[in-house]
């Protein structure tokens, strides 16, 4: 087969359920996707959400590496601006030391919640420490490339973990590509082609590879069955005076957001994302396509149902049918 597959898990909160029960379901889809050969398992990071249970992925990540063998298990991402590099190096440090060859650390630069939340996370930074993403990348990059000067990591781990930007646009491409990172195109926000070609291409263009590919896929027994469970995706985003933007999930969560904000000067932009959704032979015709068409090697897949059960069998469905296509 020509592409590897990946998944990336926020950790869905069903109706009817808990937080505790969303990371457990995160968990068992981490145990399921090692034992059916998926190249990596990332976990992403949100806040203040009452849909997401995603809090913490350094830990989330070093519960599933514990329970899990083979395959590579990363943050889909970290979400920098509210952490020192300092730490969060140190953090993916002991995790790679812990399991060597297996850690990946992914970066993403968005706020991951709502104001409020970010304003809590940040609270005790520095004033504009948060927006100065680019230092912050460099120093992650040098801190674990070390020893540094200053101030040294420990402990220093014999293979560092492999490290990602996350991103939807030509700039963070190419950022990616400079610092010598891989990089996700987050085709699962943007479903435009030309937007996502001219993403892959700036990477490609530096880094002399082809960057992975995120798209929201979503396998049932029934083509019917899986457009029912996914339903109709999109993605709001809010865009203010000041430049800032953020993909939200409806229109009532932009105005939220907004209000937090503490701005009524804004407009905004509907996405609609790449989604694959019918049975595995579909999602695996779609892939072989987009591969075809974009030069993509790996897919990391984000499922957007949260029932548990429906996930599990999504997962196990693209699987098997990859051996067979394989086969």
């Amino acid at each position: 087969m020509p592409y590897r597959l990946s998944l990336l898990d926020k950790s869905h909160i069903a109706p009817g359920t808990s937080g505790p029960d969303a990371l457990a379901a995160t968990v068992a889809a981490a145990r399921l996707a090692d034992e059916l050969g998926y190249h990596r398992f990332w976990v992403a990071e949100h806040h203040g959400s009452a849909q997401l249970a995603s809090a913490a992925p350094e830990i989330l990540v070093s519960h599933i590496l514990a329970r899990t063998s083979r395959i590579r298990v990363g943050s889909g991402g970290v979400l920098l601006q509210h952490y020192a590099s300092y730490k969060i190096a140190e953090q993916f440090s002991v995790l790679a030391a812990l399991a060597p060859g297996r850690v990946d650390l992914g970066i993403g630069k968005s706020p991951g919640g709502l104001p409020h939340a970010t304003r809590a996370l940040q609270s005790d930074l520095l004033p504009d420490a948060a927006q100065d993403l680019a230092r912050k990348l460099n120093d992650l990059e040098a801190w674990l490339n070390g020893p540094h000067r200053e101030a040294d990591i420990q402990p220093r781990p014999a293979i560092l973990p492999e490290r990602f930007l996350l991103g939807g646009s030509t700039a963070s491409a190419e950022q990616a590509a400079r610092l010598g990172w891989g990089f996700v195109h987050a085709g699962h926000q943007d479903g435009d082609r030309t937007s996502t070609l001219a993403a892959l291409n700036a990477y490609e263009a530096i880094a002399g590879h082809r960057p992975i590919l995120a798209l929201t896929a979503f396998a049932a027994p029934t083509r019917a069955e899986a457009e029912d469970r996914v339903g109709e995706l999109r993605f709001v985003r809010p865009v203010f005076a000041d430049g800032h933007s953020v993909n939200l999930p409806s229109e009532d969560a932009a105005h939220e957001y907004a209000r937090q904000y503490g701005s009524d000067d804004y407009r905004i932009e509907i996405r609609v994302p790449t989604v694959l959704a019918g049975t595995a032979e579909d999602i695996h015709e779609a892939l072989a396509g987009l591969q075809a068409d974009l030069g993509v090697s790996e897919f990391i897949i984000d499922q957007p149902v949260a029932d548990r059960q429906a996930r599990l069998a999504s997962i196990d469905l693209i699987a098997r049918q990859a051996r067979r296509v394989a086969a």
